[in-house]
C-alpha cells in the first residue's frame, strides 16, 4: 500500500512538526514506513507527473497546429485555448520539478541514515556487503535523477516559445499574425519531439530503478 494512503491519519502530526524534514521521517517511521518506502512512493509520483507532462506538452502541441490551421471562427476563442495550453502545461512543469525535488529530499535522507548506520556494524562482511549495495543504489539514483533533471530542463525552453505565441497572439488578435507564428510550428515541433524523448528515457530510468528497491 502506498504511504499516501494513510498521509490523513498523520495530518496533524506533520503539521505540529513545522515542516522539519528528520521529523517527518520520524512521524512515518513511527507508524511503520521507512525512507526506503517513501523514496519509492516519490519515484512513483514524479514518473507519474512526467507522463502527465508528456500529455500536457503533445496537447500544447495540437493546440498550436490547430491555430496554425485557423480557418475561420473566433479568433478570441483560439487565443483562449492555447492560453489554457500555456497555464496548464507550466502547471504541469511546475509538479514535475516539486516531484524532483521531494525525490531528492528523501534521497539524501535515505543516503546519510545509510552511512551512518554502516558504522554501526559489528560484522565486518555485513558492513562490506551493505557499503556496496549502498553504492550501486546510488549510483542506480543519480543515473535516474540525471534522466529527471534532463527531462525537466527541455521544458523551460518550450513554455517560453509558447508564452511569447500566446502574448503575440493576445496583441494581435487577427489573421494576419496567425500567420506570422506559422514558422513556430516546426521549432515547437522539434522541441516537444525531444521533450517527450527526454520524459520517456526518465520515465525508463525511473521504473528501473523502482524495480531495483523492491
Amino acid at each position: 500500500m502506498k504511504t499516501r494512503s494513510i498521509a490523513f491519519c498523520l495530518g496533524l502530526t506533520l503539521q505540529a512538526l513545522g515542516g522539519c524534514q528528520s521529523a517527518y521521517y520520524a512521524a512515518w517511521e513511527k507508524v511503520g514506513v521507512e525512507k526506503r518506502e517513501i523514496m519509492v512512493d516519490r519515484v512513483e509520483d514524479a514518473r507519474e507527473s512526467q507522463e502527465d507532462a508528456q500529455e500536457q506538452f503533445s496537447s500544447a502541441l495540437e493546440e498550436f497546429s490547430a491555430l496554425i490551421n485557423f480557418q475561420g471562427g473566433e479568433l478570441e476563442d483560439v487565443y483562449d485555448r492555447l492560453s489554457d495550453e500555456y497555464e496548464d502545461s507550466k502547471a504541469a512543469a511546475d509538479e514535475v520539478s516539486n516531484r524532483i525535488n521531494k525525490v531528492e529530499s528523501v534521497a539524501e535522507a535515505l543516503f546519510n541514515e545509510w552511512e551512518d548506520e554502516l558504522e554501526r556494524y559489528q560484522n565486518d562482511n555485513y558492513r562490506r556487503s551493505s557499503a556496496q549495495q549502498l553504492r550501486d543504489t546510488r549510483r542506480k539514483y543519480e543515473t535516474m535523477l540525471s534522466a529527471m533533471r534532463k527531462a525537466e530542463g527541455t521544458m523551460a525552453p518550450v513554455l517560453r516559445k509558447l508564452e511569447d505565441n500566446v502574448l503575440f497572439l493576445k496583441h494581435n488578435l487577427n489573421a494576419s499574425a496567425i500567420g506570422s507564428l506559422e514558422s513556430e510550428l516546426t521549432v515547437m515541433q522539434a522541441d516537444i519531439r525531444i521533450l517527450i524523448r527526454n520524459m520517456k528515457s526518465a520515465i525508463a530510468e525511473s521504473d528501473a530503478f523502482i524495480a531495483s528497491m523492491k
